[in-house]
């Protein structure tokens, strides 16, 4: 008789495009968005938390012809009819709730969502099918104010999470001014010229890529890369590109030549008018309440989401050089983003309802942080009390006790405690800066050992045999006496 197969045993590996975040990494996130929502809180937003599921139907991607609604989301079928899927981001199922609750939410409502989002994507480098958003949006408030209050609340996070004034830069442009453009450029908003004015938004949006001859090459005769692949041109003429690039490059010395600028550009273009006031009516907000140009900018260069705002659209940029996995010393880049998009609730309710938001990148975010040494470099795991002998167990755990209410993150070792070398290896694995230890000796005479790893550890990487008699990173201290001297060690590194 054949022997039974056996069950494979399962392979322990984190499926493809995910990955694990261990306890500093949570504990760094938690704390920054601590901080923002403070801000988020103090400027009047109402925290949200939408469930992670949601019909397929809600989040817009519902293809019925196919036996999977879309590629884009991690989607299964409920029953035989619905479809539901994990979030795809935090936009869609505000749109529900602020269809769904709408007899009841006041309006405008001003709301704040954080949490993970998935897309069933692709996945490299740095680019995973789970990660955080974290979102601020104003519905139901036509008001220019509104976007000038997401781009003062978003200078005001910046700050609070440690960014400098200085090391960043929020600009504000409209995608009413750039209709305008089009229209003076003979490409006005109608069937006819839907598909060109497609491509111009997608090729200004590599202009950051591609330069101002990348971008004339591209709408009009064509361009042929580096590889010798050519594309094909948009066709456009000399003169309507020039004017468009014009917009792209329209940033003056100071806001108010800028917004002379792009009227002069959108000529009698009645949309391009209206975007410019709008413009116009933000940088005075904003500068009557002390946001100037060092902080808030108007700056038609920033053409990402144009494509998909139908007002006002704004970008924050960390300004700080960083070295990259090349080598390469650059700006750091774009932490989060935003924009007015009127279109929000209408697929449910037929009706146009105003709103714009804002969108912060929490990874890139947490990243820059890092890069700037705002966190990361201090992190310390618990103090670990030791334990020397077992039947004293309940002397390290009023220890440990004393050390928690005084505020000390402690702990006391619960492996083996046989090896004593081994629960100082577990020590310094938890990153910890202090090991307390009290043998029978130490107990009889009324005193404790406290070790301080955080020296030991620069001690034993460069230091002399004198240095080490000179500093020495073990203290005995009377028992009544340990909370305070592990305090006064751990404030000395912080």
């Amino acid at each position: 008789m054949a022997k039974p197969k056996k069950t494979p045993r399962p392979k322990a590996v984190t499926p493809k495009g995910f990955r694990d975040y261990f306890g500093t990494e949570v504990t760094e996130r938690k704390h920054m968005l601590d901080q923002i929502a403070k801000v988020y809180h103090h400027y009047g937003f109402e925290a949200l938390e939408t469930s992670a599921v949601e019909t397929v139907e809600a989040l817009g991607k519902f293809l019925p012809d196919v036996d999977r609604p879309n590629e884009g989301v991690f989607a299964w079928q409920e029953d035989d009819s619905d479809w539901v899927a994990l979030r795809y981001d935090m936009t869609a199922p505000l749109a529900r709730v602020a269809a769904q609750y709408r007899q009841d939410l006041p309006s405008p409502y001003r709301r704040f969502a954080m949490g993970p989002v998935w897309r069933n994507e692709k996945p490299g480098p740095g680019r995973f099918r789970q990660f955080y958003q974290c979102d601020a949006d104003t519905v139901g408030a036509p008001s220019v104010a509104a976007d000038a209050e997401i781009c003062a609340m978003l200078s005001d996070t910046l700050e609070a999470v440690g960014i400098k004034r200085g090391d960043y830069i929020i600009r504000v442009n409209n995608r009413k001014v750039l209709d305008g453009v089009l229209e003076a450029a003979g490409l006005p908003d109608t069937e006819e010229f839907a598909n060109v004015r497609g491509i111009v938004l997608r090729t200004i949006d590599k202009h950051d890529k591609f330069g101002d001859a990348g971008v004339m090459a591209l709408l009009t005769e064509g361009r042929k890369d580096e590889s010798g692949d050519f594309t094909k041109g948009a066709g456009l003429e000399t003169a309507q590109v020039e004017l468009i690039l014009g917009f792209v490059n329209g940033r003056q010395d100071s806001n108010a030549a800028t917004l002379d600028r792009l009227a002069e550009l959108v000529g009698e273009a009645k949309t391009g008018i209206e975007g410019v006031d709008e413009l116009r009516q933000i940088a005075t907000l904003l500068e009557g309440q002390g946001y100037g140009p060092d902080r808030i900018v108007i700056d038609p260069a920033v053409v990402r989401g144009l494509g998909y705002y139908t007002g006002p659209v704004y970008e924050a940029e960390l300004t700080f050089e960083i070295t990259d996995e090349k080598g390469r010393v650059r700006e750091f880049g774009s932490v989060a983003g935003g924009g007015r998009y009127d279109d929000l609730v209408k697929r449910f309710t037929g009706q146009a309802v105003p709103a714009t938001g804002m969108s912060i990148g929490v990874d890139r975010l947490l990243a820059a942080l890092r890069a700037t040494g705002r966190i990361g470099s201090t992190a310390q795991g618990p103090v670990v009390v030791t334990v020397m002998d077992r039947d004293r167990m309940g002397d390290y755990m009023t220890m440990v006790t004393e050390l928690r209410q005084a505020g000390i993150r402690a702990e006391v070792y619960l492996g083996n405690p046989k090896n004593f070398g081994n629960q100082l290896k577990y020590a310094d694995k938890r990153e910890s800066p202090v090991a307390i230890i009290q043998g029978g000796d130490e107990a009889e005479r009324g005193v404790v050992q406290i070790k301080d790893l955080i020296l030991g550890t620069k001690l034993a990487e460069n230091a002399s045999l004198e240095e080490w008699k000179d500093r020495p990173n073990q203290y005995e201290v009377p028992r009544d006496q340990m909370v305070a001297k592990v305090r006064e060690i751990i404030e000395s590194y912080s």
